[in-house]
C-alpha cells in the first residue's frame, strides 16, 4: 500500500494544501517519512488524515466557479465501527459546501472494504447537494465494495459510475463527462 500515490497529474493545476478555502491548506509532507498506517500497511505520505483510523483521501481537484471537487480515497471505508462518512460529512464536506462545492466526484477504486451502519449522513449530504442542483459519484468504485455498497442502497444517495481512464482527462473534462450525464436524465 506505501506505493500507491494519490493521483499526481493534475497537481500544477492544484494543491489542496496552497488553496485557502481547501479544509487541508497549509499541510506539509514529508516525502521520506512513512508514519501514516491503515491497519498495519504503512501508505504514501501524500495521503491526508481526515479523522478516520482507516480511510484515508487526497483533494485532488476544486474549482469553486463551477462548483465541483474531485476527491480520491484509499483504505476501508467503515462505518459501522468508525463512523467514517460522519468524519467526511464534518470534517471535509461540510467545509467545502460552506466553500460553494455541490458537486462532489469520489474516486473510489482504491477502498478496497465498506461497513455500512445508518443512512442519516448521507441523505443529509444528498438532501443538502441536490437542493443546490448538485450530486455525488463514486466512481470505479471495486466490485466487492460496490455490492456492500448496493446492499445498503446507498447508491440512492451516492451514484456509482464507472468511467475507464479517467486519468487521461482533464479535471475538468471529467466533471463535464459526469455532469452530461446527470444533465441527461433531468431533461429526459
Amino acid at each position: 500500500m506505501h506505493e500507491i500515490e494519490p493521483f499526481y497529474n493534475w497537481r500544477h493545476l492544484y494543491t489542496a494544501e496552497e488553496d485557502p478555502r481547501s479544509p487541508f491548506f497549509g499541510r506539509l509532507y514529508n516525502e521520506f517519512e512513512y508514519s501514516q498506517v491503515i491497519y498495519n500497511y504503512y501508505i504514501h505520505p501524500q495521503w491526508d488524515e481526515f479523522g478516520s483510523r482507516t480511510l484515508y483521501m487526497k483533494i485532488l481537484y476544486a474549482d469553486y466557479e463551477h462548483q465541483f471537487v474531485i476527491i480520491e480515497l484509499i483504505g476501508e471505508w467503515n462505518d459501522a465501527i468508525e463512523n467514517d462518512i460522519m468524519t467526511l460529512k464534518r470534517d471535509v464536506v461540510d467545509k467545502l459546501f460552506a466553500e460553494g462545492i455541490t458537486k462532489f466526484i469520489l474516486i473510489t477504486e482504491n477502498v478496497l472494504n465498506f461497513h455500512s451502519s445508518d443512512r442519516e449522513y448521507y441523505q443529509e449530504w444528498f438532501d443538502e447537494v441536490t437542493d443546490e442542483g448538485g450530486w455525488i459519484v463514486a466512481l470505479d468504485m471495486p466490485e466487492a465494495t460496490q455490492y456492500d455498497f448496493r446492499k445498503k442502497k446507498l447508491n440512492y444517495y451516492i451514484e456509482l459510475m464507472d468511467i475507464a481512464n479517467w486519468r487521461v482527462y482533464k479535471p475538468e473534462h471529467l466533471f463535464t463527462r459526469i455532469n452530461d450525464v446527470f444533465t441527461k436524465r433531468l431533461n429526459g
